[in-house]
């Protein structure tokens, strides 16, 4: 019942949020794949019809070329926040099932793509853009996307609701993932909403305000954030083996 309740809360801000957004001209949409709980965020401009897509995910790749489709959007990137661990990215598809589309991941993640970026390049769409910084910690090329007002951030898996990434395979380390969350994710608007790339609990969203007040990692000091990261015990990512050689063709699985 509590899982339930939480979700409808969520969605019920998600949805005036996009009211909102909407009376400016951005579309957004938040989308869910269940198996690794990861969400894929949408982001269009109403007027010129450009759009981008954030962290798709391969089983839902044909679900969400058909929203864009059926919103008449003209999809010209699907960017990843870094090389996922945990499922296998659908940008690879979404290209080939939205022509023109170009594919877009960090410079740092060694992760194949048609437009490799890094801190402070933008990705536009229409009079929109979301603004890259990078993240480290989770993976050498973590990146936040943040929207051009700074009023959402997608951050990946560097912050999660009231949690964080995994800092134990993957070149990941406590020691930057504190700094990179505290310097680029805590350091915008306390009013900006924050968009994980998974939840588990039912949740949708956070904020800058929420996550620097009730994190139960990141509120504390970095050696005690470290010693929490070093001691998490969490079994191996079920999917690790495929989804990353795959992700880092552009998740093309290629015989």
């Amino acid at each position: 019942m509590l899982f339930v309740a939480l979700r409808q809360a969520a969605l019920s801000q998600c949805r005036r949020y996009s009211a909102m957004a909407a009376s400016n001209g951005l579309v957004f949409r938040q989308l869910f794949e269940p198996v690794s709980c990861t969400y894929t965020y949408l982001l269009a401009d109403k007027n010129t019809k450009e759009a981008i897509l954030i962290d798709p995910v391969l089983e839902k790749a044909e679900r969400d070329a058909k929203l864009i489709k059926d919103l008449g959007f003209n999809m010209i990137f699907a960017a990843n926040t870094h090389c996922h661990a945990d499922h296998i990215t659908g940008t690879g598809v979404l290209k080939k099932l939205l022509p023109g589309c170009k594919s877009v991941i960090s410079k740092d993640s060694g992760a194949r793509a048609d437009v490799y970026i890094q801190e402070g390049d933008q990705i536009k769409f229409g009079k929109f853009w979301v603004e890259a910084r990078s993240t480290p910690g989770h993976t050498d090329g973590c990146l936040t996307y943040v929207l051009n007002d700074q009023s959402m951030a997608f951050t990946g898996d560097a912050l999660l609701i009231r949690g964080c990434g995994r800092t134990d395979f993957q070149q990941g380390c406590p020691k930057t993932l504190y700094h990179s969350v505290h310097t680029k994710i805590f350091s915008l608007p306390d009013s900006c909403l924050l968009y994980p790339g998974h939840d588990y609990t039912g949740q949708t969203v956070s904020s800058v305000e929420e996550e620097k007040r009730l994190n139960p990692r990141l509120t504390k000091d970095e050696a005690e954030f470290v010693k929490i990261m070093n001691n998490l015990n969490l079994p191996k990512p079920k999917q690790i083996d495929v989804a990353v050689p795959a992700n880092l063709k552009c998740g093309i699985q290629d015989p």
